[in-house]
């Protein structure tokens, strides 16, 4: 049963990794006032910057694809009586 997990856990954890930059594009746009997020090669930026931004970009992304990743477990887990993984 864990084996028909596989496919739609990769979807489950795509759509998770495509929700997380679009919550992480509205958060940004509301703290900085920017449309973007300072890459980490970006001139016009300093440290502080762009530390931020890939501090508030990553803990925004791990809270986004961990809570989606786990409603997917439990969703599978109601459909077929079996929790995914071990």
């Amino acid at each position: 049963m864990n084996t028909l997990y596989k496919p739609v856990g990769m979807v489950v954890s795509v759509l998770g990794g495509v929700a997380a930059n679009l919550v992480f594009a509205q958060v940004w746009r509301r703290v900085s006032g920017e449309d973007q997020a300072p890459s980490a090669t970006a001139r016009d930026y300093g440290w502080q910057e762009v530390l931020v931004a890939a501090a508030l970009q990553g803990a925004i992304f791990g809270v986004v694809k961990a809570s989606i990743d786990r409603a997917g477990a439990s969703g599978y887990q109601r459909l077929t009586g079996t929790w995914p993984g071990k």
